[in-house]
């Protein structure tokens, strides 16, 4: 590893690198006020511009791919902060980006009514995907990488060839936009949301049949995900409403009616299946039970309604909030893990690493960050010159 001299005198008290480094330490200046016992647990700040719109982290957690309302996307690399690839050609904002199951693809939906099918590696545009009448508002690929689907506010969802770029099927049904869209871990099947109230959809994702309607939500449907075994599906709608669906049958197995209005994408499985979380407006994160549709937990802390919520692989989550904060918390305990501070405006969007070792937010203060999720092991991990490290 090289060592700068400067960079010795601002390591934390508590440091490893200040204990491996103890003698030099000894050599250069002393900080008497404000040292800090620990790293803090920022990994890197990415600056992108311009307010970011939608963010995602590739397979291995070695990438980022943003996109912001300056209608560019960019690609940067996890370890350097280095930006790999800049990706241009939409003419509107970019509201939903994701990297192949591979990560040797990324596909981006935008408000000028196409999708797009962009190298990772060199950035070059494979396939500009012409089919909407509308914007787009979801994108996803099947978890084989051959598909992904679309969904609009044309009211259409439509499922591409990514080799091609081909309209495989056109699924027709909805009355109003298409706010979510989403495979099934198989990939035989999507689950589709709208606005139009009463209807989430399950279709056959080869032949466009609609294999269930599920009705009963009575407000605009914001969010739908699959389980991970595929066998159930949960929404939420304007009204307050959670409701889990029998994914192969279509019927109603419960539903939970809460006292806040759930957000758009705030919705999902834990990785067990076994329970759901969501967050709301007043800022609490609400834990179901995903046998029994009992509230298992509030999770109080954001002073300002919650954007993103995901579950690690183990027993945490994360959430991202408009009070600018992100907060890891623990499922065994119910209690905060770790608040990360340092945006300066609303967090729109958190994901987790595979590993659950990192998590990257994206926000309206133009930034994406990296975040170490395990206090004080940054600097055991960093690679390179110390004064690069932070």
């Amino acid at each position: 590893m090289e060592v700068y001299q400067s960079a010795l005198v601002w390591i934390p008290k508590k440091s490893r690198i200040r204990e491996i480094y103890a003698t030099d330490v000894c050599r250069v200046p002393k900080v008497i006020v404000g040292l800090s016992d620990l790293w803090g647990s920022t990994e890197l700040v990415l600056p992108h511009g311009s307010p970011v719109s939608a963010v995602a982290l590739s397979q291995n957690g070695s990438r980022v791919v943003a996109a912001s309302d300056a209608l560019t996307i960019r690609i940067w690399n996890t370890v350097t902060s280095k930006v790999e690839c800049t990706l241009r050609g939409h003419t509107d904002w970019v509201l939903s980006v994701a990297f192949s199951p591979d990560d040797s693809q990324i596909v981006s939906g935008s408000y000028d009514k196409t999708v797009r099918i962009w190298n990772a590696t060199t950035g070059e545009v494979e396939a500009v995907l012409k089919g909407h009448s509308n914007r787009i508002t979801s994108v996803a690929f099947s978890q084989d990488g051959s598909r992904l689907v679309s969904g609009s506010h044309d009211k259409m969802v439509l499922i591409w060839n990514t080799t091609t770029g081909d309209i495989k099927v056109e699924l027709k049904g909805h009355t109003q936009s298409v706010s979510y869209v989403a495979f099934s871990p198989d990939g035989s099947r999507v689950v589709s949301a709208s606005h139009d109230e009463t209807l989430v959809r399950i279709w056959n994702a080869r032949v466009g049949e609609v294999e269930a309607e599920l009705p009963g939500h009575t407000g605009g449907v914001y969010s739908v995900a699959f389980s991970h075994d595929g066998t159930r599906i949960v929404s939420t709608c304007a009204q307050c409403v959670v409701r889990i669906w029998n994914a192969t049958k279509g019927g109603l197995e419960m539903e939970v009616k809460v006292d806040k209005i759930l957000l758009l994408k705030c919705i999902g499985f834990s990785r067990d299946d076994s329970r759901v979380v969501s967050g709301s407006t007043d800022g609490t994160i609400w834990i179901l039970n995903a046998m029994t549709g009992e509230v298992e937990a509030k999770l109080k802390g954001h002073t300002n309604r919650v954007n993103s919520v995901v579950f690690s692989q183990g027993n945490r989550v994360v959430s991202g909030s408009d009070d600018g904060t992100i907060r890891i918390w623990n499922m065994t305990t119910d209690a905060v893990e770790r608040e990360l501070q340092g945006h300066t405006d609303k967090v729109r969007s958190v994901a987790f690493s595979q590993d659950g070792s990192r998590v990257v937010s994206a926000s309206y203060d133009k930034t994406i960050w990296i975040w170490n999720t395990t206090a004080g092991e940054v600097e055991t991990k960093t690679k390179g010159s110390i004064a690069g490290s932070r």
